[in-house]
């Protein structure tokens, strides 16, 4: 009995993590089924790293969706995906860094004066796309996809569905807000006759996912390199949150250094099919934190329920025709959830905005983010996140002291 009920557990998990898995890819540009599966691979390597002693589900990461966006749109899906790979082997330089110097070292390079405004752009770099989108229209507002009044009721009912489950929902159904708000914006979308089924109806049953093989180019991975600042942080948080929630030190044992060279490993294999990067989901460490259910064996049959449905056709077919509303509407509240949890990055660790040190990264890191700075040499140049991170560990670095410096006064 045992032996089934591992295989339905690790299918449950996959399902919570499901609509945010498949909702990256689908804002980006990417394949989702390319998504499931790095996911599912990712997970498997993860589990291999840390000796499978941590239960956590890799996929997705939120955190690079702008920089993904942006370098498609730049340079093309190949190179982006050897950016990607480069800012994987930071994670594996930052490992190596954590093994012989220490989880000290992360805290003073990239302490939250640096990290907060950095994922406080991350979130507020992408508003604008996220409103023309729940408008009906192009991420850019180049072109009309979906009638103005249809696309607004849809983005809305998308937008509310997502967050009154976050708030009031119980049990499993609280971890799958993006997943309910997709049912709801697609359930609408067909009663507005909206939705196109010709790739479902032409798609194969079972068909290999679009891989796409990275290329190499100097400005996309020096563009995407910086971008492993947050997400490192953030990996941080949630190995010690299912430490917390499992009663084990995972920081010890199999050591931040192992989960860390993992996720890294992770980002690397799925840029090398064209998967976006793989980061630890908190939905499942919630779902974990619920079933009680500490036992890794369960992420595997996550993992492994995700590379078989990779290679469903029309699942992949499916995930395509969800209009631009229903996401536009779900993105709206997860931009900006995205700078809050930067936001609340500075108030938790007590970022006194009233030292001029302080004041000057927070404030220089935004301006240059969301005014669009650009530094640049000849054909090279910086822009965007990975600029601003650059400028906030630099500043760090460079200016004085808080004890040293004076304090800005009313």
């Amino acid at each position: 009995m045992k032996n089934l009920t591992l295989p339905l557990q690790g299918a449950q998990m996959l399902f919570v993590a499901f609509g945010a898995l498949v909702l990256m890819p689908l804002l980006t540009g990417l394949d989702t089924s390319v998504a499931l599966f790095t996911a599912g691979i990712g997970t498997l390597l993860f589990q291999f790293i840390t000796k499978r002693q941590v239960p956590i589900f890799l996929a997705s990461s939120f955190a690079f969706i702008a920089p993904i966006m942006y370098g498609v749109q730049t340079w093309g899906i190949p190179a982006t995906m050897g950016g990607l790979m480069s800012a994987g082997l930071m994670y594996v330089i930052l490992a190596s860094v954590v093994k012989v110097r220490g989880s000290g070292f992360i805290k003073r390079l990239l302490p939250p004066v640096v990290v907060g405004p950095v994922i406080i752009i991350i979130g507020l770099g992408l508003a604008p796309v996220a409103v023309n989108m729940a408008l009906g229209k192009t991420g850019d507002g180049s072109a009309v996809l979906v009638e103005p009044n249809a696309a607004l009721i849809i983005s809305l009912a998308s937008l509310m569905t997502t967050i009154f489950v976050a708030i009031f929902a119980r049990g499993l159904l609280k971890l799958m807000p993006i997943l309910a708000g997709i049912l709801v914006g697609y359930g609408l979308s067909l009663g507005y006759g909206i939705v196109d089924f010709t790739p479902v109806t032409n798609a194969s049953w079972i068909a290999m996912p679009n891989f796409v093989a990275p290329e190499f180019n100097w400005h996309a991975i020096a563009f995407m390199i910086p971008v492993a600042i947050a997400p490192a942080v953030e990996h941080i948080g949630d190995i010690l949150a299912i430490s917390n929630v499992t009663g084990k030190d995972f920081m010890k044992k199999p050591g931040l250094h192992r989960t860390l060279a993992g996720d890294g490993v992770a980002t690397m294999a799925a840029a090398a099919f064209g998967g976006p990067p793989n980061t630890t989901y908190s939905e499942v460490t919630g779902a974990v934190t619920l079933t009680k259910n500490f036992d890794p064996k369960i992420m595997t049959w996550a993992a492994v329920t995700a590379i078989v449905l990779a290679f469903v056709g029309k699942l992949g077919a499916l995930m395509q025709t969800i209009p631009v509303p229903v996401m536009g509407g779900i993105m709206c509240l997860l931009f900006g959830s995205i700078a809050a949890v930067g936001l609340n990055t500075l108030i938790r660790n007590q970022v006194d905005l009233s030292e001029a040190r302080n004041l000057s990264i927070v404030g220089v890191t935004l301006v240059f983010g969301i005014g669009g700075m650009a530094f640049g040499i000849g054909s090279f140049s910086l822009t965007g996140i990975s600029l601003c991170g650059i400028v906030a560990i630099l500043m760090n670095l460079i200016l004085p002291d808080v004890e040293a410096a004076p304090k800005i006064t009313d």
